[in-house]
C-alpha cells in the first residue's frame, strides 16, 4: 500500500452512507493527490458510483471527514464541489445537443462585456477553441450543434467543459467505455497533460487493462468498503480482478459439445446501405456465436437488424430454414427472437419503474386476466423465479431498476427476455459497464441457456468475452463478416483479423 506525508490534493476518511435499509458505503478511506491519476475500482454495488457522488456533491455522507488540500472541508452540494475546482465528467455526456460546443461549455457561466453586460461569444468561441486544441478537436467544432457530433466527440466536450472551470480535481467516470481506441489515447494525452499542471484525477473504469497505461494508483472497493490503495506497479490486472471479488477467477473456459443439426438463425448476405454488407451467419441449436468487431466496424448495427429495429436492404434473415422479413421488435418477440439491447439505460429500462415492471414490459398478455387486467400475482410469481434464477441481488421485487447496480441492473433486462423462452437469443455487448464478478454470472447465464437450446447470438468488440463465451467467432470488418475463428484463437489473430492486419 502507498504511504506517503504529502497532503493529498483530497482526502476522505472513514466515510459511510446508507440508503434506507442498503448500506452503500460502511467504510471507505480515499485520498488522490495532485497530480496523480488515481484509479477507484470496485464491483458494481461495491459502492465506487456512491463514493464518487459524495465527492461531486450529488449525496452527502453520513458519517466521515473530507479534507481538501488538508483543510476541514464540507461539500453538501454540487455547488460546494465546484467551488472547491471538483468538476465530474460522467460515461454519458450530460449536454443539450441543440446548442453549440460553445454554448454548451458556457452554459450558466456566460461570458460577459464588461460594458454592455452582454455575452461575448467572440471571448467564448475563443476559450473554446483553445480547449479543443488541448482535446484534439478541430476549432469549427467551437459552433457546431452538439447533436451533430458523435458520442464519442461529445464525450471530449464533456472533459472540455470540466476544464473550463479550473478544476482542482477532475472526475473521470468510465470515460472510455463509448471511446475507440485512437479517441481513448487523445483522452490519455489529455490527462496526462492536466496532471502535469498539477490536476488531480480520479479515474474509474472496468477495463483493467488499461489502468496500467494511466493510473498511478489504485484504490479497490468491495461491498461498500475500500480494500486498500496500492501503487498501480504493484498490481496485475488478475490481482485487481482478485482483491474486487474476493476470490480467485478462473481462466479456464467451460467445456461444451454444441448439438450437431440444422441452423435456427441464418443471415444470407444481409446488408444495410451505408452500414453493412455481405454478413454471413449461422447459428445451431444450443450453440454460442459471438460477432466480433472493433467499434465503427457495423458490428451493433447487424443486432438492430436481426430485432427488427432497422432494417436490412439487402440479403435475407432465416429462421428454421424459412426466410423472414422482420419488420418491428414485436414481430421478432412473435418470431422467438429476443434482444438484450447494448444500451440499456436507453433501449432497455424504465428506470423509475421495479423490477417486477421492468421483467414484465413487453409480456402484457401473458401477464394479464382477459387481455385487460394486469395479474399483478403472476407479474410477482414471474419476477421472483426470474430473481432467483439469475441471482440478482436486491431487497425485493418492488426496489426501482434505477437504485441497482450496472450488473444487477443488466440481469434484470436480461430476465425479461427469459419470460417466453425465444428460439434466438441476441446479445449486444451483455457485459458492457460491468464489473468482473458480474460479468462471469452474466457469461454462465448465457452458457446455461445455450445449454437449454437457445441459439445465441452475441455480438460484442470485447474481444476477451468472445473467447470466452463463444463457440465460433465471426470477425466483422468494414461493415461485413470476413474471418471465422474457434475458441482456442489467439487474441492476437482475432485482434489482427478485425484490424486488418492479418494476411
Amino acid at each position: 500500500m502507498t504511504d506517503t506525508d504529502e497532503t493529498p490534493r483530497l482526502r476522505l476518511t472513514a466515510v459511510s452512507k446508507r440508503f434506507g435499509a442498503v448500506r452503500a458505503i460502511q467504510h471507505a478511506d480515499f485520498a488522490v493527490r495532485a497530480g496523480k491519476v488515481h484509479a477507484l475500482v470496485g464491483e458494481n454495488g461495491a459502492g465506487k458510483s456512491t463514493m464518487i457522488k459524495i465527492v461531486a456533491g450529488a449525496e452527502t455522507a453520513d458519517t466521515g471527514e473530507i479534507e481538501f488540500d488538508g483543510v476541514p472541508a464540507r461539500i453538501a452540494s454540487t455547488t460546494d464541489a465546484i467551488g472547491l475546482g471538483i468538476a465530474t465528467v460522467y460515461q454519458e455526456p450530460q449536454l443539450f445537443p441543440e446548442l453549440t460546443v460553445a454554448e454548451n461549455i458556457f452554459l450558466g457561466r456566460e461570458l460577459r462585456s464588461p460594458l454592455l453586460k452582454k455575452v461575448d461569444w467572440a471571448a467564448q468561441n475563443a476559450k473554446v477553441v483553445e480547449l479543443l486544441e488541448l482535446l484534439g478537436l478541430p476549432e469549427r467544432y467551437a459552433t457546431a450543434e452538439v447533436g451533430t457530433l458523435s458520442v464519442a466527440e461529445q464525450q471530449q466536450v464533456s472533459i472540455a467543459k470540466a476544464l473550463a472551470s479550473d478544476a482542482k480535481v477532475l472526475i473521470l467516470d468510465e470515460p472510455s467505455a463509448i471511446l475507440t481506441d485512437a479517441e481513448i489515447e487523445v483522452l490519455f494525452g489529455v490527462i496526462r497533460r492536466l496532471t502535469a499542471a498539477g490536476v488531480a484525477v480520479i479515474y474509474i473504469s472496468h477495463r483493467l487493462d488499461e489502468l496500467f497505461r494511466i493510473a498511478d494508483e489504485v484504490t479497490v472497493m468491495r461491498d461498500g468498503r475500500t480494500i486498500g490503495t496500492y501503487p498501480i506497479e504493484d498490481l496485475s490486472v488478475r490481482q485487481i480482478a482478485h482483491l474486487m471479488v474476493g476470490e480467485a477467477l478462473s481462466d479456464a473456459r467451460p467445456h461444451r459439445r454444441v448439438p450437431e443439426g440444422p441452423a435456427v438463425l441464418e443471415l444470407r448476405g444481409l446488408g444495410r446501405a451505408g452500414k453493412f454488407r455481405d454478413v454471413d451467419v449461422t447459428v445451431r441449436k444450443g450453440e454460442i456465436v459471438a460477432l466480433y468487431g472493433l467499434v465503427g466496424s457495423g458490428v451493433s448495427e447487424i443486432a438492430a437488424c436481426v430485432y427488427g429495429i432497422d432494417h436490412s436492404t439487402h440479403g435475407s434473415i432465416l429462421i428454421k430454414s424459412s426466410q423472414v422479413n422482420i419488420r418491428s421488435p414485436e414481430h421478432a418477440q412473435r418470431l422467438g427472437i429476443a434482444l438484450l439491447p447494448a444500451n440499456r439505460k436507453v433501449e432497455g429500462m424504465f428506470g423509475f419503474q421495479s423490477i417486477a415492471f421492468n421483467i414484465s414490459a413487453g409480456h402484457l398478455r401473458r401477464m394479464s386476466r382477459f387481455g385487460t387486467f394486469i395479474d399483478r400475482a403472476a407479474e410477482r410469481g414471474k419476477a421472483l423465479e426470474l430473481i432467483k434464477r439469475l441471482a440478482v441481488k436486491t431487497p425485493h421485487e418492488r426496489q426501482a431498476i434505477s437504485a441497482m447496480s450496472g450488473g444487477n441492473a443488466q440481469k434484470v433486462v436480461l430476465a425479461r427476455q427469459l419470460v417466453e423462452r425465444p428460439k434466438v437469443l441476441v446479445l449486444a455487448e451483455p457485459t458492457q459497464g460491468v464489473d468482473v464478478g458480474a460479468k462471469e454470472e452474466i457469461h454462465r447465464l448465457i452458457t446455461e441457456l445455450a445449454e437449454e437450446g437457445t441459439a445465441v447470438l452475441v455480438v460484442t468488440s470485447d474481444l476477451p468475452e468472445a473467447l470466452r463465451i463463444a463457440d465460433r467467432i465471426q470477425v466483422v470488418r468494414g461493415g461485413t463478416t470476413t474471418d471465422e475463428f474457434g475458441p482456442d484463437a489467439s487474441q492476437v489473430d482475432l485482434l489482427a483479423a478485425a484490424a486488418g492486419g492479418r494476411e
